[in-house]
């Protein structure tokens, strides 16, 4: 099966600075995957270049399919109704599913009647992944999709994209600063730090792959490989790839998806990607 997204050797400049620089990813189709960062990281760079938005300098990106895309600031008409937001997508997309739309908007209790500028955040969120969806992408992207909504929006808006992905075949990008919103619904990750790809793979095979380690500050664990440490008093923490080491006086578990992305954020140098072939395949 082809991915749903493939990038190879993406580099993109806005005049003499690099805001990506040889990022060659894969995207498994089916798949929710997180894109994270720090702010600057690239990660709208990406996004715009995965839906044809900007051209790259380097490299290239290859969609399988359709593809829609969710900006951050969620463009809708405040003047228009949302019956008019339906109108208005369907006269764009050459596929269109109205009746989905329909449904979906009623099952979220937003009326049709209803003028954009007075819905709430999340009502307006709702709307623009409706729009989205309704014209029937393989791939739907998403740029902060839950920026400035309160914890119970920022929950219906994740429930309600799941529930589109469940009930069709259908890939979703998008990012996130709260990793905590992505811990329950993505199942890929892909990290970008200053430009650079840090990090991407299947969630639970990265998460099985590291552990957290914590031990006295005099112990060494022999053959870990460090991402990242931190020390508190006499006791080190530090979150390391492969196995736990055999020195009894360390203690071992699995980490958190928190903890592997701010493992990796903390040490720019670490990174832990697939091989060339597993990009390509």
């Amino acid at each position: 099966m082809k991915p749903a997204l493939e990038v190879t050797g993406l580099g993109v400049r806005y005049r003499r600075t690099w805001a990506l620089r040889d990022c060659s990813l894969s995207v498994p189709a089916g798949r929710v995957a997180a894109l994270v960062g720090p702010n600057g990281a690239g990660k709208t760079t990406l996004m715009h270049a995965a839906v044809g938005l900007l051209r790259p300098e380097t490299g290239s990106v290859r969609v399988a399919g359709e593809v829609a895309f969710v900006a951050q600031d969620k463009p809708l008409y405040d003047g228009f109704t949302v019956a008019e937001m339906l109108a208005f997508g369907r006269r764009l997309n050459r596929r269109w599913d109205d009746g989905a739309a329909r449904r979906r908007l009623a099952g979220l209790g937003i009326p049709l009647d209803r003028k954009v500028g007075r819905l709430s955040g999340g009502q307006q969120a709702q709307v623009a992944v409706t729009l989205a969806v309704a014209a029937c992408p393989d791939l739907l992207v998403l740029d902060e999709p839950l920026a400035n909504l309160d914890p119970l929006a920022r929950h219906d808006v994740m429930r309600s994209i799941m529930a589109e992905v469940a009930g069709r075949e259908l890939t979703v990008l998008l990012s996130s600063h709260v990793v905590s919103d992505l811990e329950e619904t993505c199942d890929w990750l892909i990290l970008l730090n200053g430009g650079r790809l840090q990090v991407s793979g299947d969630i639970e095979e990265l998460l099985d792959g590291h552990h957290v380690l914590t031990g006295p500050e005099q112990a060494s664990p022999a053959g870990a490989d460090a991402v990242s440490v931190s020390r508190t008093g006499r006791q080190v923490t530090m979150l390391v790839r492969g196995g736990p080491p055999l020195d009894p006086r360390w203690q071992a578990r699995r980490p958190g998806l928190d903890e592997l992305v701010m493992g990796y954020l903390r040490s720019p140098e670490s990174g832990a990607l697939p091989g060339l072939a597993e990009v390509r395949a």
